[in-house]
């Protein structure tokens, strides 16, 4: 084995953190990692043996502490594109905004073009985080500054375009600069408790979705879209501050590398590639997102359509939000224990008759809508904490492996949430229903949310038809197996 400098920080990509795999020698030399508290090579760190000294994984003040600090910058980020939907009716009742050119369909982009490029850019970010880990830091400092930058520029906008521009694509630049470190920290942190830790972390986004829908509305009634604008701007920057020195790697990552052969059977990014059952996973992910993300953006429309009150609009989202909470953190527990496929055909298919039911018939009233956005929060909102379960497999908890299949799962889900945009409002812009009556939710809006309502619904459906395949696949493979063959001896 040779050990290599490198002036640029930039290392093959064949080259393993020996820190984290085996143990070192002692050694009187000190190397001090450039991204960590810690040093390895010297006989402090060392302890006087031929270990490394790291804190430990699943647990410790270090471990909690981060996933606490990322579980708020989880909220930030994600907190706007999800209560994107109360900007989104103050923009469509603001002359200023309504009358230009294609207002009804560009206004809508905002939100979803703001969260499709954090999901999409993960496969871009994160190989170049993983060449150059030592700057992981400095991207979320940079991410944080476009987050903030975005939305104070956007205040002073007067043009569709320029709030497209900056609250659409800077805000998602920034966010995706933000956000994907904290996964790929999380992968250092927490191995047996991931499902749980990510359903906590990803429990962030439904907390921010739901503090923000109950702050905007007076603050616009108030103060107007462009002042609060500001003030989340300044808000967002204030908050980060003391947030982002407690969101660090557990691994050192020094300049000098120690080169030798991977160990036997190490996992690979691509090896996704040949695993069919994860090929069914990304589609299911992507048809599932195709829908997720339609109700978000257009339940405050829905519920102005039914003449609710801005207030009580605001409630709905914020307990859509509020029930994704409890649903994420239940499915990351239950995504350590059972199945995934099992777990995601029950999720995908009580979704869609929630969607038929409780969208498409009750929710002609504003107790309807609110019973709809909560089921449709506990039920639907747990998905992505089911990642891990999906994940796991083919990683092996390989931190680097791990973070490279999530990039994937973010850029299939990425692309549903983007392609939903103009199909949604595609939908939405022609009526159904000219004789105005409101008997189901099929009708509201003269039937504008007709055609909306069936689509999220049989899309939720084909996904759970999708998940019955791949929950299937999984079964015969497991009968198939060696090890499935002597378990049911054993039983026999």
């Amino acid at each position: 084995m040779t050990s290599q400098n490198s002036s640029d920080g930039s290392y093959p990509r064949d080259e393993i953190e020996l820190a984290s795999r085996i143990p070192l020698p002692a050694s009187t030399s000190t190397i001090f990692a450039a991204d960590s508290d810690y040093a390895i090579g010297s006989s402090e760190a060392l302890g006087g043996a031929n270990a490394s000294v790291l804190p430990p994984t699943d647990g410790g003040i270090r471990a909690w502490s981060f996933l606490a600090a990322a579980f708020v910058v989880e909220a930030i980020v994600w907190g706007f594109p999800n209560a994107y939907g109360v900007f989104l009716g103050s923009y469509l009742q603001d002359p200023r905004y309504a009358s230009q050119k294609s207002a009804a369909s560009l206004l809508p982009l905002i939100g979803t073009l703001s969260s499709g490029i954090i999901y999409c850019s993960g496969p871009f970010v994160n190989p170049i985080a993983a060449r150059f880990p030592q700057h992981r830091r400095k991207s979320m400092w940079f991410g944080a500054v476009l987050c903030s930058g975005s939305l104070l520029g956007a205040s002073y906008a007067n043009e569709i375009f320029q709030l497209v521009l900056l609250q659409g694509v800077v805000y998602g630049v920034g966010g995706a600069l933000l956000y994907l470190p904290c996964i790929s920290y999380m992968s250092e942190w927490f191995v047996a408790r991931r499902g749980m830790a990510n359903g906590i972390l990803f429990a962030g986004t439904a907390v921010g979705g739901a503090v923000l829908p109950f702050l905007l509305p007076p603050l616009i009634a108030s103060y107007g879209s462009s002042k609060t604008l500001r003030i989340l701007a300044i808000a967002i920057a204030i908050s980060l501050v003391p947030l982002l020195s407690l969101v660090k790697g557990r691994l050192p990552h020094t300049r000098a590398r120690i080169s030798g052969p991977a160990p036997r059977g190490a996992p690979k990014a691509q090896d996704w590639m040949r695993t069919k059952t994860f090929w069914l996973f990304l589609a299911t992910n992507t048809l599932q997102a195709l829908a997720y993300f339609v109700p978000i953006v257009y339940l405050p429309t829905f519920a102005n359509n039914l003449h609710i009150s801005s207030s009580n609009s605001a409630v709905a989202l914020a307990m859509l939000n509020v029930a994704s909470v409890l649903g994420r953190l239940s499915m990351g527990y239950l995504s350590d224990k059972f199945n995934p496929w099992l777990l995601a055909l029950v999720t995908l298919l009580s979704t869609s008759v929630a969607t038929f039911v409780l969208w498409g018939i009750l929710s002609h009233s504003f107790g309807g809508l609110l019973a709809f956005g909560i089921a449709y929060g506990s039920i639907a909102g747990g998905w992505s904490s089911l990642w891990t379960g999906f994940v796991r497999p083919i990683a092996k908890d390989d931190p680097a492996v791990s973070t490279a299949l999530y990039g994937y799962i973010l850029l299939s889900r990425g692309i549903g949430n983007i392609v939903s945009t103009p199909i949604s409002a595609k939908l939405y812009a022609t009526p159904h229903n000219m004789t105005g009556s409101t008997g189901t939710g099929f009708d509201v809006g003269d039937g504008r949310f007709e055609n909306m309502i069936i689509y999220v619904g049989t899309c939720f459906a084909g996904a759970a038809a999708i998940a019955a395949l791949g929950w299937g696949m999984e079964a015969r493979k497991s009968l198939t197996s060696p090890v499935g063959r002597d378990q049911r001896r054993d039983s026999e």
